[in-house]
């Protein structure tokens, strides 16, 4: 029997999750069923396609979001973190670096995270767009201002992304209720008006729908998929409130509420077609819109609130896993080690965002570019999960591909649809992807040629370290810490400092730092220390994907080994790199100069790992690509 103190916990979580993780597919009813019958779309409103619509969109919340998110891949976590960098890890963990699918696991997996950024860019403008539309609904005097009005809403949002999210996430869950509540009043009121509508829950109808309209009925796949965006949000945000209450907030509020909605939506198209134009804010008559407005621009900037922060943490992830270089990281709570701002990634987002709405002017125009980036998505997250459960969990495989197929072919079928609108938006998202992957493969092969050039100079350590201490140099008081890369030699700083001063401090420690494939390392197994002998240390620092790169904590912890520190008394000695690009056979000339200009603009070494730079001694080096 659960303690009153735990069931409080998980209530509390609950809340939380549906302020956070359902902001984004919470607001799909604002724009969904507009779009599905658009001009654009030529889909007629007539009864049979309406039950046909909402049959299949109540299916498809079933079918994609209870039953693959929810229910399988929530299972797939890495250390109980989810989203597509963790998942990812996962993979390539389960697969192993010697396989023949490493490569393409990985490569899939930063296509995921490039769509992820392009989701996170349009998800903003789409849902704020949407909201401020409602005006227009009121009255057409206010079409001119939705653009504007939509701009000051998103540079106030992101103006505020570095004071953090801990003082105002306390009210994302209890708004997002109410915004929940709302659907679900609502759409009850409207299908009590016409309950005719209720015979969309046989699913018979969306087969019909599909078999009598062809293509017609396929193209409006296109835009049926927009109230599945933010399926995504379930996994990735499944390490800050657990499974139980994900799942407990989607059968418990979010599922019943826009059930109801979409319903109620349906109804109200049987009785009163004309409120096609827009039917989200025609449901309960004018008095209405100026409230729903309101409320609705509220939940929509939280669900962009949530893509935002969520860009934060794929960037961290990223860099943590070596697809991207060091940027700033800001953390904005002392208690949520989750919660953290990237300058960088803010206001180069903001930018895109910028251009996005102003560029495509509505949110039917942006629907289009939404789809797709939504149905890649999902379409790659399935991939990847099937490596998870085929190499990790060793299940059959003919097991794994009916629990994956199944839900592969649904994928296929959507973002088949989503592609139809390639041209008239969808482009978008996969530019973004596109740039983002070159970004992190450059990046990445960049990374391994330095490596493999630095491995032609190796000077084993304890070789070395044993021929110097036969005609051992001059000690001098303190403590040195020289930074060397995972599999290193002799580092480059070290060679610097006794060809040019002769001396080696009296204590000396290598210091490499590990990144994991796994979220978190746990405090007991952070630092391992080697006894080199003549009071030199290899010290080993092991980091998760999710923790903080902190390394003077790190080296507090050393105590425990026998290996205590002050770091008023403790120089670090590290190697800045100068990459020059050159003509060979490893990249083309141009990524090669890309990987050197982010090299060289990567955050600083020192700043990235929270060590006091009047400690710092930096040792120039230049390496060929």
């Amino acid at each position: 029997m659960a303690s009153p103190s735990s069931k409080s916990s998980l209530a509390t979580l609950t809340l939380a999750a549906i302020g956070i993780v359902y902001g984004d597919i919470g607001t799909s009813p604002l724009y969904t069923m507009k779009e599905v019958f658009s001009t654009e779309h030529g889909l007629p409103l007539t009864e049979a396609n309406l039950l046909g619509i909402v049959s299949l969109i109540l299916w498809g919340l079933v079918t994609i979001i209870s039953l693959k998110y929810v229910t399988l891949v929530l299972r797939a976590d890495n250390r109980g973190e989810g989203g597509i960098m963790a998942l990812t890890a996962l993979a390539m963990s389960s697969v192993t670096q010697h396989s023949r699918f490493y490569y393409p696991v990985m490569l899939m997996g930063m296509v995921g995270a490039g769509l992820f950024y392009g989701d996170g860019v349009i998800t903003p403008a789409i849902s704020v767009l949407s909201a401020i539309e409602g005006l227009e609904v009121a009255t057409p005097a206010f079409a001119p201002y939705v653009v504007p009005l939509t701009l000051m809403v998103l540079l106030a949002l992101y103006a505020l992304q570095h004071r953090g999210t801990a003082g105002i996430g306390k009210w994302f869950g209890p708004i997002v209720l109410v915004w929940f509540i709302t659907l679900a009043t609502m759409g009850i009121i409207n299908i009590v008006a016409n309950p005719a509508i209720l015979a969309a829950l046989n699913p018979i109808h969306a087969f019909r729908f599909l078999m009598q309209n062809g293509w017609l009925a396929f193209f409006a796949l296109g835009a049926v998929v927009l109230a599945f965006t933010g399926a995504e949000a379930l996994y990735a945000d499944m390490g800050h409130f657990g499974k139980r209450s994900v799942r407990l907030a989607w059968f418990s509020v979010v599922f019943p509420a826009l059930g109801l909605n979409y319903l109620g939506q349906g109804a109200l198209l049987l009785s009163t077609p004309a409120a096609v134009s827009n039917p989200f804010f025609n449901q309960l008559g004018p008095w209405s819109i100026y409230p729903l407005v309101v409320l609705s621009t509220m939940a929509t900037v939280i669900a962009s609130q949530a893509t935002i922060s969520g860009a934060f943490s794929v960037t961290q992830q990223a860099i943590s896993l070596g697809f991207l270089p060091r940027m700033r990281v800001v953390y904005t709570s002392d208690r949520e080690i989750g919660q953290i701002y990237i300058p960088l990634v803010n206001w180069i987002q903001l930018l895109v965002v910028v251009l996005a709405v102003i560029g495509f002017g509505s949110s039917s125009n942006l629907a289009s570019a939404y789809g797709i980036a939504a149905t890649a998505t999902m379409l790659t997250t399935t991939v990847l999960t099937f490596f998870v459960i085929r190499y990790r969990w060793k299940f059959n495989l003919l097991l794994c591909f009916g629990a994956t197929g199944f839900f592969f072919i649904i994928d296929a079928a959507l973002f088949s649809a989503t592609s139809l609108k390639l041209l008239s938006g969808g482009w978008f998202p996969l530019v973004i992807s596109a740039l983002m992957v070159t970004v992190m493969l450059t990046w990445k092969n960049g990374r391994d040629l330095v490596f493999r050039n630095l491995q032609k100079h190796l000077i084993p350590l304890e070789d070395f370290l044993q021929s110097l201490f036969v005609s051992p140099p001059h000690r001098v008081e303190g403590t040195a810490i020289f930074f060397r890369a995972e599999g290193d030699g002799v580092p480059h700083a070290m060679l610097h400092n006794l060809l040019h001063n002769k001396v080696l401090h009296e204590r000396t420690i290598f210091l490499t730092v590990y990144s994991t494939d796994i979220p978190t390392v746990p405090a007991t197994e952070r630092v391992k220390v080697i006894p080199l002998g003549q009071e030199c240390y290899q010290v080993n620092v092991y980091y998760g994907f999710k923790d903080e790169r902190n390394i003077p904590l790190a080296l507090e912890m050393c105590a425990a080994s026998g290996l205590e520190l002050n770091l008023m008394e403790t120089s670090f000695f590290i190697a800045r790199q100068t990459v020059i690009a050159t003509v060979g056979e490893d990249m083309a000339l141009w990524r090669e100069a890309l990987y050197a200009s982010m090299a060289r603009n990567a955050r600083d070494a020192a700043d990235y790992f929270r060590i006091p730079p009047n400690r710092v001694i930096e040792v120039g080096t230049q390496i060929e690509i």
